[in-house]
């Protein structure tokens, strides 16, 4: 793998910057099987009651059936590490929109096995185009022009997550699974007990449960810090086919900005961001949702509008938008004896470059690595792996948090003169793609069993 480090002075850069050895361990030889019979039926581990001395014994255990859960223990698997993957719901959380993966996010699921598989769902998309609120467009951008190796596109998170299910073997994944408290064992196990009062002991704990993961509130990791601003999502439906060309469409106006993207030959993903000085309440009613969304851009661009229209219900959502910055020496380390964090339980950053879950697909396979050579090549300890993987990591994600944060502060100025600025003369005549795709540049090669 041909990894990217950055240092804090190359963050702002270029004007969008801101924009024991485990000798008992039991490796499992799985084979993959079909995930589609198994897909709405909850599987429950079967583990003695909380009253018992011992619990059920299990030697990895991924917390957490989401991107970054799923994704660990397909990398696992092709390594020939067989895992359990504990789910809080009842089914897999297929609910939500889409997310948008970039080169070096295809460049893991290609490694991992399922790239093939999800890009013929998908669109390519050829590009960009930014406008102001009031439509005059201020820039646009073909991806290949600048990097003929650049691959965009949008994904259902639902498609995803039963595509990286279907690679695992059965009973690989227990729904049901609330993790409700954790404790380190004098021998070095972790003992987890869930909300049902049922207990597991296990070797190690991957935690990928997320940005409020109990895992790392466990391992002393603060909250993630509310950035000032939240989002509407959706994904738009045309069942007789979406009428947009591939590509990325951004309107930033004072305050607020959104943006669509096509996902499919029928779906359509976008968003709205706006300012607020808190997270507000919790609001699950599609009906003010969809409401309160075009009250916020009811005069901007009638194929947005008729995007949120077309939306159904169960895809509408309205998240605040948290990080987490990992600062050097002060921030805790990503692991804790034999436990250890990836993805938004580890380094929650806000979507401003699109890196989210091309990051926690990143970890994935980077852990997955590190823990292998522990486990069948034993040429380091689990605990060294989960410290040489955390320092490989650290140098990429902290940036990035950062970069993230910066991006979405100067595109969410609500300042006129500010604004006024930005899409007269930073958008039009600083901006260059290049160095937003920068960080993009990494490749990963296709996992296989030592």
């Amino acid at each position: 793998m041909a990894s990217t480090t950055c240092s804090i002075p190359q963050i702002l850069k270029s004007p969008l910057s801101l924009l024991y050895p485990s000798q008992s361990l039991f490796l499992r030889k799985t084979q993959p099987y079909s995930f589609q019979s198994q897909r709405n039926k909850p599987i429950s581990l079967t583990i003695v009651n909380a009253q018992s001395n011992a619990g059920n014994e299990e030697d990895v255990v991924i917390v957490g059936a989401g991107i970054a859960g799923l994704a660990t223990a397909v990398a696992l698997h092709r390594l020939g590490i067989g895992t359990k993957v504990l789910e809080q719901a009842e089914s897999l959380r297929t609910g939500g929109t889409s997310l948008t993966l970039f080169k070096n996010g295809w460049s893991v699921l290609d490694a991992i096995g399922v790239g093939s598989q999800l890009r013929s769902q998908f669109l390519e998309i050829q590009g960009m185009v930014i406008k102001s609120d009031e439509g005059r467009e201020l820039r646009s951008f073909r991806f290949k022009d600048v990097d003929e190796s650049q691959e965009v596109r949008a994904v259902e998170r639902r498609i995803l997550l039963e595509t990286l299910a279907d690679q695992l073997p059965q009973d690989s994944i227990s729904f049901s699974s609330k993790l409700a408290d954790i404790e380190k064992k004098e021998n070095g196990e972790i003992l987890l007990e869930f909300e049902n009062g049922n207990r597991l002991s296990a070797k190690i704990v991957i935690a990928c449960d997320g940005i409020r993961s109990p895992v790392a509130k466990w391992m002393g990791f603060p909250e993630a810090k509310y950035v000032g601003h939240c989002a509407f999502r959706g994904l738009g439906f045309y069942p007789e086919g979406q009428p947009f060309e591939p590509r990325v469409n951004y309107i930033y106006g004072r305050g607020i900005r959104a943006g669509f993207v096509p996902v499919s030959t029928t779906k359509v993903y976008w968003f709205v961001c706006f300012n607020s000085s808190s997270p507000g309440p919790k609001i699950t009613d599609p009906s003010v949702l969809r409401q309160q969304t075009k009250e916020l851009v009811g005069k901007w661009s009638s194929d947005l509008l008729n995007i949120i229209d077309v939306t159904p219900d169960d895809t509408l959502i309205r998240t605040p938008l948290v990080d987490r910055w990992l600062w050097p020496v002060t921030s805790p380390s990503a692991s804790s004896g034999r436990a250890v964090l990836v993805g938004d339980a580890w380094h929650p950053m806000t979507p401003n470059l699109g890196q989210g879950a091309c990051c926690a697909l990143e970890d994935a396979v980077v852990l997955s690595k590190k823990l292998a050579e522990a486990i069948i090549s034993k040429t380091m300890s689990v605990e060294d792996a989960f410290r040489t993987y955390e320092k490989e990591r650290w140098g990429r994600i902290f940036p990035l948090t950062i970069r993230s944060n910066l991006v979405g502060t100067l595109l969410q100025w609500d300042n006129p003169l500010v604004c006024s600025v930005r899409n007269g003369i930073v958008i039009p005549k600083l901006v260059r793609l290049g160095p937003v795709l920068e960080h993009t540049n990494v490749e990963f090669e296709p996992l296989q069993l030592p």
